[in-house]
């Protein structure tokens, strides 16, 4: 039986440590962006544009995880400055970092002329399927879980030794709610792959991603003991506490601290109905039209070199502007 609990640094080189919460990381974002470029090849972009766009959206996206977290656990970081770039230590929050990556992701297409929508269906199966892998780091880190369980709850989810033993942190067992996500989310990945092959209105893989992700983050964070938390009016509290209740059959709530609203429920509430409503309105609307096989994935905006030669293009004088229409004339009146 498998007993030891995995030390969350993966190797040394000298005096620097690398932690296995950095090397998932890595991998998820390395696999995404091959994926991402293989699609855009395929739907005629160029390969270096998402290499220069993940440039930039990659060290965004953790930056906004990163300071999304420590804003909601102010009290702590007010009083350990050290940590807050201890990244390594886990703390990086996925909606933070989403906003970070579609706000540079979209000033950055805008700058290329490049369609958002489209390139966010070729991009986005790629990101569920770094959050599916970068879920492990938060295993390795005994991060992320839920309320206590037993043993025996564990071995009958049929998972391995070396998963139940990871969940048992200072004696006791956990749900492994960073498994139920990085499931969902793997499931999600190829629902959004195949909603793809049917060339969907363009868009509307990134609306799924809303409503399939946040669908799941809603009802999983609910039973988790670490979720970042406010507190909310009564009536708030009222209608999250009955949109769970089907859960609540299942398994028991994890604990929250300092709040009575878990602040990735709420945010994930919205973004179902956001997707929803985008995608219904769109359509009725007719602003749908364009679907994701469509061509011309670049915008045609006036090009450099046109724009160039106009410039370059010597204007004529007063005199000679006068002197062709004189001559213009007469060559139209000698026509008639």
């Amino acid at each position: 039986m498998w007993q030891a609990v995995i030390d969350p640094v993966a190797f040394k080189l000298g005096p620097f440590q690398v932690h296995w919460y950095g090397v998932i990381m890595g991998t998820a974002a390395l696999l995404g962006l091959i994926l991402a470029v293989r699609e855009g090849e395929r739907r005629g972009l160029d390969s270096d544009t998402i290499l220069d766009m993940m440039l930039w959206i990659l060290p965004s996206a953790i930056v906004g995880a990163r300071l999304y977290y420590v804003l909601f656990e102010w009290e702590y970081y007010a009083m350990h400055p050290e940590d807050i770039v201890a990244v390594w230590k886990g703390g990086l929050a996925i909606h933070g970092g989403l906003i970070a990556a579609f706000l540079v992701g979209y000033i950055f297409v805008k700058k290329k002329n490049i369609d958002f929508l489209q390139l966010a269906d070729i991009v986005i199966p790629s990101v569920l399927l770094g959050q599916a892998i970068g879920r492990w780091g938060n295993f390795i880190n005994q991060e992320a879980h839920g309320g206590e369980v037993s043993r025996a709850f564990l071995e009958g989810l049929h998972l391995p030794d070396w998963i139940i033993e990871q969940m048992n942190i200072q004696g006791a067992y956990y749900h492994p709610t960073f498994f139920y996500e990085s499931m969902w989310n793997l499931v999600g990945f190829g629902l959004l792959l195949l909603i793809r092959h049917f060339n969907p209105r363009r868009g509307e893989v990134l609306f799924s991603y809303m409503i399939w992700y946040s669908l799941g983050r809603f009802f999983i964070e609910g039973l988790r003991t670490d979720s970042l938390t406010f507190t909310g009016p009564d009536w708030l509290v009222s209608v999250m506490e009955l949109l769970w209740s089907p859960m609540s059959l299942m398994f028991d709530p994890g604990m929250m601290d300092g709040g009575n609203v878990r602040i990735a429920q709420l945010v994930s509430l919205i973004l179902v109905l956001v997707g929803v409503f985008l995608i219904v309105w769109r359509r009725a609307t007719g602003r749908a039209t364009a679907f994701y096989r469509d061509e011309a994935i670049i915008e045609a905006p006036a090009t450099a070199s046109a724009q160039a030669s106009v410039e370059k293009e010597p204007s004529a004088s007063p005199a000679e502007t006068k002197t062709n229409a004189q001559a213009e004339e007469k060559e139209g009146q000698a026509k008639a």
